[in-house]
């Protein structure tokens, strides 16, 4: 059989290692936690996870649903919710932000509805069972555009789209939106009903306090060494695990492991959240709470969030980063970003400061192919979720894990059908091509920041 973006040799040494500021706001207002310990000897299983995101902890609960009694292990290199997962939105989306499909072929987004939808059963499943505080709430997103040519340009489309879908959706005028978000900054929206609305951080770190029985997961504990050549053996700082076979759930930092080298695309996102409203700058804003919005023009635009305790997060800055690690003198500047587009959209909050500002990676391919599937005899792999990682995550490692087992599951062939990562140009010229590219992006979308 001949996988794809397998690596030349079965052995690699992992030299790119997960690195996150302290500064991530989702997980610094939540209460202290305690995180499973590293490993620190030789151990055995049957199934090794690397990646406690998304993908890993989808992939690890359902090994054990599907192979009751098997040892699982799960290595991660930061503590639950300090990663990429945790860092996020905070929106599980059930719909593509533009399908950008021709009529005559809606099969394609069809099956990606179904994917992400079955990922936001399974998890809204897991946090009713597992009693998971994440503010988990179904209300929905809009996708708002700033000026009339992102109304005409991505919304009108974008509607349409979604009639031909047979999928609901409420249109709203600025003025409409403004009574439902309190800001005017917006001069139309589409609001679809199927998304939802969490603190990312306290999802991810209830999916692993709730992992089921013969799962162990080990944090703080980077794979620094790989050898797959006939069953999986992963050397770590203090220990070593031998498993059967592999389930690789590192996003970004696949290639790393020897597989999609070339394929990937790492980029990097700010987010900064609020203090808490005061009870009279909640009245000045008005509008309904617990919303989401995001724009029309995915570069340039700015995310928003009003939260259930009452904070605001701007999401904003979209920027190529290779090897996946910024300065942290960075977020200064940022901030200020952040804080200027807050006052433009929020003049009625003159006095709200931000408490956080972080940095987050997502992997892009140049397709919009996830890396799914087996590519190697003993290893499958759910990474490159094209930064909708908290439902593509999920489905990815749940289909990895049916894949892995033989459990029959017809979404597989879904989510085979949306390809594999393309091969991209070498560097540096696929740098350049990137930056070109985000340069126009922001350039062309001007009007939606």
């Amino acid at each position: 059989m001949r996988y794809p973006a397998i690596m030349a040799s079965t052995m690699a040494t992992i030299d790119t290692l997960p690195r996150a500021d302290d500064d991530n706001g989702w997980n610094r207002i939540l209460p202290p936690r305690r995180p499973r310990p590293p490993l620190e000897r030789d151990i055995e299983a049957d199934w090794l996870v690397v990646g406690a995101g998304y993908a890993g902890l989808a992939a690890a609960r359902r090994l054990a649903e599907n192979r009751p009694g098997d040892r699982i292990v799960v290595l991660d290199a930061l503590e639950a919710g300090e990663g990429a997962s945790g860092r996020n939105s905070g929106f599980a989306i059930d719909l593509p932000h533009n399908v950008r499909s021709s009529f005559d072929e809606l099969e394609g987004p069809q099956r990606i509805v179904r994917l992400n939808r079955a990922a936001i059963d399974h998890l809204e499943d897991v946090v009713r069972r597992g009693a998971i505080q994440c503010q988990w709430s179904r209300r929905g997103k809009y996708h708002a555009a700033a000026s009339p040519a992102g109304k005409a340009k991505i919304l009108e489309p974008f509607a349409e789209e979604l009639e031909a879908l047979g999928e609901p959706y409420r249109w709203l005028d600025g003025a409409a939106l403004a009574e439902e978000i309190g800001t005017p900054y917006y001069h139309a929206a589409v609001h679809t009903p199927g998304g939802v609305l969490m603190n990312p951080a306290a999802l991810v770190r209830g999916l692993a306090d709730t992992l089921p029985e013969g799962v162990e997961l080990y944090e703080r504990t980077p794979v620094t060494a790989l050898d797959h050549g006939g069953g999986v053996r992963a050397t770590t700082p203090h220990g070593t695990v031998a498993a059967s076979a592999m389930i690789l759930a590192a996003n970004g930092f696949a290639e790393s492991f020897g597989f999609f080298r070339g394929r990937l695309l790492p980029f990097v996102l700010y987010g900064s959240l609020t203090r808490p409203l005061e009870d009279r700058e909640r009245e000045a804003l008005g509008g309904d709470d617990d919303w989401g919005l995001t724009p029309a023009n995915a570069i340039a635009g700015v995310t928003l969030r009003l939260t259930q305790d009452r904070r605001i997060l701007i999401r904003q800055v979209f920027d190529y980063a290779p090897g996946q690690d910024r300065p942290d003198g960075d977020r200064a500047a940022v901030r200020r970003n952040h804080e200027g587009f807050f006052r433009g959209r929020f003049p009625m909050l003159p006095e709200v400061t931000f408490d956080h500002t972080w940095a987050g990676y997502v992997c892009l391919s140049g397709n919009e192919a996830p890396g799914f599937g087996r590519v190697a005899p003993n290893v499958l792999a759910a990474v490159c979720q094209n930064a909708v990682g908290v439902t593509k995550g999920t489905i990815g490692g749940l289909l990895a894990a049916d894949l892995a087992t033989g459990r029959d599951n017809p979404l597989i062939a879904d989510m085979e059908s949306l390809g594999v990562p393309n091969r991209l140009p070498p560097r540096p010229f696929l740098d350049l091509g990137v930056r070109a590219r985000l340069a126009w992006e922001r350039w062309s979308g001007r009007g939606e920041r």
